[in-house]
């Protein structure tokens, strides 16, 4: 199925860092509790990310991630995540991150 570029274009993905990773033991998979800052245009959202196969959650501060910043926020037990950081899954279908190869500024969306 093919799509017109004007579809793909109302997904809004930027660039943002992350500034907190914390347990997540509510949720129903194993997952982080992410903050991260996405520049001032956007600002600093939250997001719930099944990372703990792969990450850290000391690794992940600092690191650079793309999320999706323009669908709804979503309630994930008792949090509310506001971003959908985005990931492909390896060989066990555990997710591992997509973020830019250098540094670039929070905020920047993927074209």
């Amino acid at each position: 199925m093919t799509i017109p570029y004007d579809t793909f274009d109302q997904v809004d993905i930027r660039v943002g860092t992350i500034l907190a990773a914390d347990d997540f033991p509510e949720a129903r998979k194993p997952a982080y509790k992410l903050t991260i800052d996405f520049g001032p245009e956007i600002g600093t959202k939250h997001s719930s990310a099944q990372l703990t196969a792969h990450y850290r959650r000391d690794a992940l501060i600092g690191r650079q991630v793309a999320a999706v910043v323009n669908f709804a926020p979503r309630q994930i037990g008792p949090f509310m995540s506001e971003v959908l950081v985005l990931g492909f899954p390896d060989t066990a279908g555990s997710v591992v991150l997509v973020g830019p190869d250098k540094p670039v500024a929070n905020g920047g969306r993927l074209f």
